[in-house]
């Protein structure tokens, strides 16, 4: 195998699993171990992953483009919006953020009547069929990376609705850093929405857990509902247990 060919392979193994072993791959690619370090280093150098100890992870610091996200882990993503959507009824004025996750949300709700605040330009899209959707865009700055609007000033459309649901995305999450996200940009703006939902869903599949980007915008704590593809490390299930958090497994 060529070495670009087994680097790539390698890129792609190192997202499907977010965290890997240099042993792994070894096993994995039948090369020395003296091999897997150059290319890993290789890797690392691209800004895209970084070194963790006896071995390399997905580098959540960096703001991945929206196109990548969207396309990983595609089902899962769809089991979890099909279960958060069923929380959703007619008459709700809810949020949507601007994971690639929350995203999906609109297949399963577009024949309800609902008002919907959200900062998301794909879901803005996808609903623009459906007149039955109120849709509200908070508006701001274009984060083109992240297809979302943002901004540092809280904005008064926040302010002015008594959302009942929000259903937010994160990049990364842990009982130490929280509810994080890699983009700067965006988090003031979550940090509103948080602080004035009745209702807060996070909405993330397995790999965001122990993991953490550059930005809190929530504690833990401050999640009434966590909704997720496979039951999470029990220190997790144990906060949930303990902090009143209603722990839903999508399958």
């Amino acid at each position: 195998m060529l070495k670009t060919q087994r680097i790539n392979q390698i890129s792609d193994y190192i997202n499907q699993h977010q965290t890997v072993s240099l042993d792994d791959l070894v096993t994995v690619f039948g090369v020395s171990k003296n091999t897997i370090r150059r290319d890993v280093q290789e890797l690392v150098e691209s800004g895209e992953y970084k070194k963790v100890y006896g071995g390399v992870s997905v580098n959540r610091t960096r703001l991945e483009p929206f196109q990548d996200r969207k396309t990983r882990n595609l089902h899962q993503k769809q089991l979890i919006a099909k279960k958060a959507a069923s929380y959703i009824v007619d008459g709700d004025v809810i949020f949507i953020d601007s994971g690639t996750t929350i995203l999906e949300i609109v297949e399963f709700i577009k024949t309800l009547d609902l008002t919907i605040i959200t900062n998301n330009l794909d879901f803005i899209i996808h609903a623009l069929p459906f007149e039955n959707l109120n849709v509200i865009s908070t508006g701001g700055v274009l984060e083109r990376k992240t297809k979302s609007f943002a901004s540092f000033i809280k904005q008064d459309i926040l302010k002015s609705h008594n959302i009942n649901k929000a259903f937010m995305a994160s990049a990364g999450v842990s009982i130490k850093n929280g509810i994080t996200n890699s983009s700067p940009l965006e988090s003031d703006l979550k940090r509103t929405v948080v602080e004035r939902s009745s209702e807060v869903f996070l909405l993330v599949d397995h790999n965001k857990f122990d993991q953490h980007a550059v930005m809190t915008y929530c504690d833990l704590q401050d999640i009434d509902v966590l909704i997720t593809d496979t039951v999470p490390p029990n220190k997790y299930t144990e906060y949930a247990q303990e902090h009143n958090i209603q722990l839903i497994i999508a399958d």
